[in-house]
């Protein structure tokens, strides 16, 4: 791991201690989960959709965060206008379970873009194929994945997906505010002081800025990081 990684690992470290501190819950299985980070590049600082959490959330209450949730069994049978690219298929079964396979890769993959519809009201589903959930999931990357340490009141294995507004013909000024998530904004990338960001949205964040530094078409064969707890200590590892 590098000295980047080190101090990305070490900040999610540090805002688990803060915010969970006097929180201990019983050992919990991580629920696959999936988020979307949808990238607005018309301007010279690329943005990113982010919402804010309700308080009453048992997971990062009042937290802004990108639309996201958890896999549920159905998306692993809905039916796709276009297929992920095969080399994020395959990155997506890196370091996962036997019985975790190519129908629950794509469901996380249907599960980010249910999620952007359910709490954005921004949908992925094109014209011919309304009203029923079909996304085009092509232009998603794989850009991240992260474990949510034991003893919090929820655990998720989330992948973090990127694509563009241009590539899914997305109108930013069309996103709307849902019971999920309110106050829906379009986030500089670099410039996000004054918004409560929970660690990891911070991290996947430089994570995304470092990426679009390197190359800002996002190639979709890149190496991924991936934070997990480990003796009490979050590590960052590219798989």
């Amino acid at each position: 791991m590098n000295a980047g990684g080190s101090v990305k690992a070490d900040l999610l470290t540090e805002d688990v201690a803060r915010r969970h501190e006097d929180m201990r819950h019983p050992p919990r299985r991580p629920k696959d989960a999936a988020s979307l980070l949808l990238v607005d590049r018309q301007k010279k600082t690329p943005r990113v959709l982010v919402g804010k959490r309700g308080k009453g959330h048992a997971f990062m209450p009042a937290m802004y965060v990108f639309p996201g949730g958890r896999r549920d069994p159905n998306d692993n049978r809905t039916a796709l206008a276009q297929p992920l690219k095969g080399e994020v298929a395959e990155q997506l079964l890196r370091r996962t379970a036997a019985q975790f396979g190519e129908s629950a890769a794509r469901g996380l993959a249907v599960a980010a873009a249910r999620e952007m519809m359910e709490e954005a009201h921004l949908s992925l589903t094109p014209a011919e194929h309304t009203p029923n959930l079909c996304p085009d999931v092509s232009h998603f990357r794989y850009l991240a994945r992260a474990i949510t340490p034991p003893g919090m009141p929820r655990r998720f294995d989330t992948r973090f997906f990127v694509c563009f507004t241009d590539e899914v013909g997305a109108d930013p000024a069309t996103v709307r505010d849902s019971d999920e998530l309110q106050d829906l904004t379009w986030l500089p990338i670099d410039r996000h002081e004054g918004y409560p960001l929970p660690g990891i949205t911070k991290v996947v964040l430089t994570d995304l800025q470092e990426a679009l530094d390197a190359d800002h078409t996002l190639p979709f064969h890149s190496k991924i990081p991936y934070y997990y707890y480990r003796n009490g200590r979050f590590v960052r590892e590219l798989i």
